[in-house]
């Protein structure tokens, strides 16, 4: 009977949650395909890349600190109907005619002020629900659910960006926030009571007991720097995938359009390995292997020759697969030894140091990328990763996290 309950209460959440989260990516893709039409701007794009995640990266630990003082299931319901009544506004505005870019950049910014509470809180709730045995296998679900997300977002996008204005975009997301807000609202979350219940707030003390809460506890520390390493390597080759298609191997849309959705299905597949499986195995080893098989992947695809696209696409299959072992099993980590009245404020530090990787990498990569050459690049960065990789094998802290 317990089973079925935190089951039930799990995917009830994490029903509505796929809606929202695809939903919103649609929406994000057809702001994307807008501004690329109404202005033919790279710099117009670049910046609403930025606008994107530097909230959660500037933000990110003053927001954690509201997170573990407040109602969970609040802030999940508000910052649900926070992106959704910036979604209105845009879709109101739309409706008397072309929307200027200043105002779309703003309903970014806003939406991911409302990503910057709502992520981490998602964090810090599961292990209120779940067993502890259990939270890995539920990270991979989580996975899972996101890389059906990045299958079916990009194409419904463009496909409901030509059938229907942005308006009616608009209107689908809204749709969706509306209904994550009320899965979370059938669900009975445990309040946390603590000492901040009653006390003062204080963002800079109570900041640094997130901080000192992550530092106790060697092996999540570590894990925290060797997260910033692999953003900052990994992530800006996400942004050279279609350069690589295009450039290297001189494909077309449709070339970078299979490689998306291949390395989705790997991602979808791998998800669903490990949440029926969980982990097998020490975990730090679990992540050092994907790291590991991710470097290798890319040294393997910068040593490709133009007439190998089809291996490419093979290895994106395989990164892909292994992405969940790496982030899910370390968000299972986290949740299960850092004490519940302070995730918030983990979550969004390490939200927050990874915010900040990646603009480093995407400045560094699109510099190397330039200079040398994409191909290159991704033989370089799988390198790099393998370093990244071999760092986790052998350090002490890492091998004594179980």
């Amino acid at each position: 009977m317990q089973t079925l309950r935190w089951k039930t209460q799990f995917f009830t959440i994490w029903a509505g949650q796929a809606v929202s989260l695809i939903t919103s990516a649609i929406l994000q893709m057809a702001i994307i395909l807008y501004l690329t039409e109404t202005t033919g701007s790279a710099l117009v794009l670049s910046l609403a890349s930025l606008v994107g995640f530097l909230p959660y990266a500037v933000l990110g630990p003053f927001i954690g600190v509201l997170v573990d003082r407040s109602n969970r299931k609040h802030i999940m319901i508000l910052s649900d109907l926070v992106i959704a009544l910036a979604a209105a506004i845009l879709a109101f505005v739309a409706l008397s005619g072309a929307l200027p870019v200043w105002l779309v950049m703003a309903t970014l910014f806003v939406r991911s002020v409302g990503t910057a509470f709502h992520t981490p809180t998602l964090s810090a709730v599961t292990p209120l629900l779940v067993p502890q045995d259990m939270l890995a296998k539920c990270a991979g679900y989580s996975q899972a659910i996101q890389s059906v997300s990045l299958l079916l977002s990009p194409a419904l996008a463009a496909f409901l960006y030509m059938v229907w204005d942005l308006t009616a975009v608009i209107a689908l997301d809204i749709a969706g926030a509306v209904v994550a807000s009320i899965t979370v609202a059938l669900v009975s979350i445990p309040k946390l009571q603590g000492p901040h219940e009653t006390t003062e707030l204080h963002f800079i003390r109570e900041m640094k007991e997130g901080f000192a809460a992550l530092q106790a506890n060697k092996g999540l520390f570590t894990l925290l720097w060797i997260g910033f390493l692999f953003t900052f390597i990994y992530m800006p080759i996400n942004a050279l995938f279609p350069l690589m298609s295009m450039e290297h191997f001189g494909g077309t849309a449709f070339h970078v359009s299979l490689i998306e959705v291949t390395f989705a299905l790997g991602m979808l597949a791998g998800g669903l390995v490990l949440g029926l499986l969980g982990t097998l195995g020490k975990r730090n080893l679990l992540i050092a292997a994907s790291i590991a098989i991710m470097g290798l992947v890319l040294v393997v695809s910068g040593l490709l020759p133009p007439s190998g696209f089809l291996v490419f696409a093979a290895s994106c299959l395989v990164m892909g697969f292994t992405a969940p072992f790496y982030a899910g099993v370390q968000t299972a980590l986290i949740q299960e030894k850092i004490q519940p009245q302070v995730l918030g404020r983990v979550f969004s530090l390490i939200g927050s140091v990874q915010g900040f990787a990646m603009p480093l990498g995407l400045m560094l990569s699109g510099l190397l990328a330039d200079g040398i050459g994409v191909s290159r690049w991704f033989f370089v960065s799988g390198v790099l990763l393998l370093l990244v990789a071999l760092l986790a094998f052998l350090l002490p802290s890492l091998r004594e996290l179980e």
